[in-house]
């Protein structure tokens, strides 16, 4: 459904006004989703029994008519308003030289225990534990799509995997891995032990080294957030793994680590 937008107050696109103050805020269980990768993404998934739902679509006048295959598979009566690109300039609050941007709502959350439970018995899960960077959050989803993972877990205190810069970063990779939060470590320990995981904690003092790990049925790699890491609470409780490295260097950016450790595991 082809919506003209000449006029940046327009009221039907009130919802991708401002969208950098919108991310600020929140979006109260919505998501912005931006670029042609992840619309082709959501487009392909739309009517999946408990999946996110998309609302409207904003495009710059260019992109529209690229993207006319793009436009003719989505639903009929979804709304796709098209705007000059001063326009949608002038709508978003800043230069969005994509054209493309997507508001809908997000699926229910699932609980932990609930998504771990529906898993097979051979399984990887990632977890996330004070994760509060968006690109570190992209890439980590991106690399658990990439090799598999079978679910993504974060604690309360990591940040939103739905934020659009997450988005942006994962590639549409978080609209599509399944994840759930808990309130803290020690939740997500015992839900992982009752459940048959091995809990794997990465850091620069872990006790074994990742090449020499083989992989269990049911594992969870657990990454922190960088500089402090994973609390030696944490530690203390569970299988710990190191990556190698030169001299001089301890560490890796947490999604960095995260590629090279899926990559082992999916690959054992």
């Amino acid at each position: 459904m082809i919506v003209p937008v000449s006029e940046a107050d327009d009221p039907r696109i009130a919802g991708f006004r401002a969208v950098r103050e919108r991310d600020l805020v929140g979006r109260q269980g919505g998501f912005m989703a931006e670029g042609e990768v992840v619309l082709r993404l959501l487009a392909g998934r739309l009517g999946t029994r408990g999946g996110h739902r998309l609302f409207s679509v904003l495009l710059s006048q260019a992109q529209a008519e690229r993207l006319s295959d793009l436009i003719a598979a989505l639903p009929a009566d979804l709304p796709v308003h098209v705007a000059p690109q001063a326009v949608m300039d002038a709508i978003v609050g800043f230069h969005i030289h994509r054209g493309i941007l997507a508001l809908g709502a997000a699926r229910p959350l699932p609980e932990a225990g609930a998504l771990l439970d529906g898993l097979g018995p051979r399984a990887l899960v990632v977890a996330a534990l004070g994760l509060t960077n968006h690109d570190n959050m992209g890439g980590i989803f991106r690399n658990a799509a990439a090799f598999g993972a079978d679910a993504v877990i974060l604690d309360e205190a990591s940040c939103d995997p739905l934020y659009r810069k997450a988005i942006r970063v994962s590639v549409g990779a978080s609209l599509v891995v399944p994840f759930a939060r808990v309130p803290d470590a020690g939740v997500l320990i015992a839900l992982l032990a009752t459940r048959g995981f091995e809990a794997v904690a990465l850091s620069p003092s872990g006790r074994e080294t990742l090449s020499r790990l083989t992989r269990p049925p049911r594992v969870a790699a657990l990454f922190g957030t960088e500089g402090p890491g994973l609390p030696d609470a944490v530690m203390a409780r569970v299988r710990t793994v190191a990556i190698p490295m030169a001299e001089g260097f301890d560490s890796l950016n947490v999604a960095t680590t995260s590629g090279i450790v899926l990559h082992h595991l999916a690959g054992v």
